[in-house]
């Protein structure tokens, strides 16, 4: 580890489903590279979205002081998620802009909004902005939204 890396803490950005962590990749060459023990990490965020769904998955910050002792949060799962499940997709389209592959409603895309709106970096933002990225993001994904 180089001498600039010891002094400060690191973050660790991972996309995990919940319930499901296990010590396997990615997870545990992410924070074994680190000197973290990947188990306790596991048994953690398992812990902490018991609560959820298994296997949707969530954004996870991992931040490892140079003591090896780590925090985590976890944001609201990805807006691709929410959209694909609503619009009843297994994958987004490989052509965006030429392909509709199926549509969703403006009451779907503020339900979204809000579960979003929860983040920490969405806080500050109206409702109508979040969900104007939802709509974009939909368009990327293939999926119309009708009113």
């Amino acid at each position: 580890m180089s001498k600039a890396a010891l002094g400060r803490a690191q973050v660790v950005r991972i996309l995990i489903a919940a319930g499901k962590a296990a010590p396997t990749p990615p997870i545990g060459p992410a924070l074994g590279a680190r000197g973290v023990k990947s188990m306790d990490f596991c048994k953690e965020f398992n812990a902490r979205t018991a609560h959820i769904q298994p296997g949707v998955p969530i954004p996870t910050l991992i931040t490892i002081q140079p003591d090896r002792t780590f925090t985590f949060t976890t944001k609201s799962p990805p807006t691709t998620y929410f959209l694909k499940k609503a619009a009843g997709l297994e994958k987004g389209t490989a052509r965006p802009g030429h392909e509709i592959l199926g549509t969703i409603s403006v009451k779907h895309v503020y339900e979204i909004a809000k579960i979003k709106a929860t983040d920490e970096h969405l806080k500050h933002l109206r409702l109508e902005a979040i969900a104007s990225t939802v709509v974009g993001t939909a368009k990327t994904l293939g999926v119309q939204v009708v009113p």
